[in-house]
């Protein structure tokens, strides 16, 4: 047994077990400490959230972010439990972005964030869950990272490695605002908040096998008016992705509708999605019906699906997504 003392000049005590023998480490013997980034860094609530554990500048506008992902997460998981999520290095690619922007470049932690588009592909074998959590490395290339007025806005090109091979990659376009500014884009629908509905009565889910998922609660589709196309409806309680409370639907929402969807379409078929770009052209409102639309792309791979997809609101369109995976069993 190792006891830790952050008294450095403290005498240690004997093991009262033996009766002698020093049994404690000293602060400044042991190896440095991890800790997760500050949540608000991130924009998350929970610390069990925040995936990303550190960063330093490596050149002019390339840095490394340092990341870990648990073993076992209550949503970002797959259907055989072996594997991490793919989807899991959206959200991180997304925290690293925000990062450095409130640590590096002076985004004030009361700004809003606003993400115009957000891609990412994963390599299937290096997702497997191993023995410990996985550690990460981030290799993070910050494209036109400027202000201009108190608007402040930026374009990523993240490299994913677990040990010294590549699980993932990914890019992020995003801005970020004032509260003021804020406001004003938003008008009379800055007041919503998802935590006030959260005892709305939503349509039954479709089945979570056809959303590609395990769990009904985690499940964000409804059953539409016609094959390939559901009603977006996802729980508004939702530990993950409603995590804090919003005026729209989030875009990790969003991302998991269009997961879900390409799952749906391709029912029946074994699909794994390995990748998703996407690229949000409105906000998708609470009180407005959001369809989820859906087409299956040609593939000159006949081990690949490609899944176009679409978010409407009325005539106003909210996002644009291409998924691709694998059909698992080729």
């Amino acid at each position: 047994m190792t006891l830790l003392t952050f008294e450095n000049n403290i005498a240690a005590p004997s093991n009262p077990r033996t009766g002698g023998g020093q049994w404690t480490t000293r602060c400044n013997d042991i190896q440095p400490l991890t800790s997760t980034v500050p949540r608000e860094y991130v924009h998350r609530s929970a610390i069990a959230e925040v995936f990303l554990t550190g960063y330093e500048r490596l050149g002019d506008e390339v840095f490394r972010v340092t990341a870990q992902w648990p073993r076992a997460h209550s949503f970002f998981t797959t259907s055989d439990g072996l594997s991490h999520d793919p989807v899991q290095a959206a959200e991180t690619i997304r925290q690293s972005a925000l990062l450095l922007a409130h640590a590096e470049y002076g985004v004030p932690l009361t700004h809003n964030a606003l993400v115009w588009s957000l891609g990412f592909k994963t390599e299937p074998s290096e997702l497997l869950i191993g023995a410990n959590p996985s550690d990460l490395e981030l290799i993070v290339v910050c494209r036109d990272f400027a202000w201009q007025g108190n608007r402040f806005s930026g374009f990523i090109e993240v490299t994913v490695r677990r040990g010294n091979r590549v699980a993932a990659t990914g890019t992020g376009l995003f801005s970020c605002v004032s509260p003021a500014v804020y406001r004003r884009l938003r008008g009379t629908y800055a007041a919503a908040s998802s935590s006030s509905l959260w005892d709305v009565p939503r349509p039954a889910p479709i089945p979570a096998a056809s959303a590609g998922r395990v769990f009904p609660t985690d499940v964000v589709l409804s059953p539409g008016d016609r094959p390939g196309r559901w009603l977006l409806s996802p729980h508004f309680g939702h530990p993950v992705l409603f995590e804090h409370p919003n005026d729209h639907q989030p875009g990790m929402v969003l991302i998991e509708a269009a997961r879900q969807a390409a799952c749906g379409v391709l029912e029946g078929e074994p699909f794994r999605p390995t990748g998703i770009e996407t690229f949000f052209h409105n906000y998708a409102e609470f009180e407005i019906p959001c369809w989820i639309e859906t087409e299956i792309a040609h593939s000159s791979d006949p081990d690949v699906r490609v899944v176009q997809v679409t978010g409407r609101q009325g005539d106003v369109k909210t996002f644009e997504a291409t998924v691709t995976g694998t059909v698992a069993d080729h």
